[in-house]
Parts: structure tokens; sequence; C-alpha cells
């Protein structure tokens, strides 16, 4: 059998990337309302809010193309920490009505990036294995 571990890199840089990166159209079409209120009633600037269009439009695309894979992964965990603290705080110990994490799927998202972050890109992308932000 095959080395697949690229194959198996890509898959989850895909699906990560594919996954947030709609999380980001959405915001582009309704706008960032919702996130500079959120940062605002955190006491931040609320040009801090347009942040997010970094985490889930660009980090997500330079991670699908393995362009600078693991600074968009290390943007994406940052992204998902905000989201954690400003949105889903209450959240972290709870469960769902089927028993699962309350949080499953931003829990899916931060660890999926940190194994992105950690792991690279792999040869199926378009940095390949060279560079040490790749």
């Amino acid at each position: 059998m095959r080395n697949t571990d690229d194959l198996g890199k890509f898959i989850l840089r895909a699906t990560l990337a594919i996954l947030i990166l709609f999380h980001g159209i959405s915001k582009m079409i309704s706008g960032p309302g919702f996130v500079v209120g959120l940062v605002s009633s955190a006491g931040l600037p609320p040009q801090v809010a347009y942040l997010v269009y970094i985490g889930e439009v660009l980090a997500p695309l330079i991670i699908l193309f393995g362009v600078w894979t693991r600074v968009g992964a290390l943007i994406v965990v940052i992204n998902m920490l905000f989201a954690f603290a400003l949105v889903h705080s209450k959240q972290i110990l709870t469960l769902s009505d089927t028993g699962g994490w309350g949080l499953e799927l931003q829990g899916f998202y931060l660890f999926s990036a940190v194994a992105v972050l950690l792991l690279g890109a792999g040869r199926l992308s378009i940095g390949g294995t060279a560079g040490r932000w790749n």
C-alpha cells in the first residue's frame, strides 16, 4: 500500500478550509454587524471585527491551496479562540440535545486547524513541502 499521508493532509486541509469558508462567505453577504457588536461589547475596538474576514475567508483559501498553510492554520486557531471567548464561552461545558459536546463544530475547526498547523500542507499543495510555513 502506498503512503497516503499527503492525501490525508489534503483531505483534512480541504475539509477545514471549505467548511470555515462558508462562514466567511455568510459574513460577507450579511455584513460584519454581528461581529462588530460582539467585539464592541467585549471592550475591543469595532475595527477588530473586520479581522474575521482574514480568519474566515483569507486563511481558509491559503489553507485550501496550500500556500503558507501553517500561517493560515494559525490564523484559524486564533480566530476560533476568539470565537470561543466572545460567542461560545457559556457553552464550553455543555452537551447538545443529542448528547455530543455543545461546541462540536467549533471544536472540530479549532483542533483540525491545530493538526494542519502541526502537519503542514504536504505534497498535494501549491507550496508543496518546501518552506517552514507550508
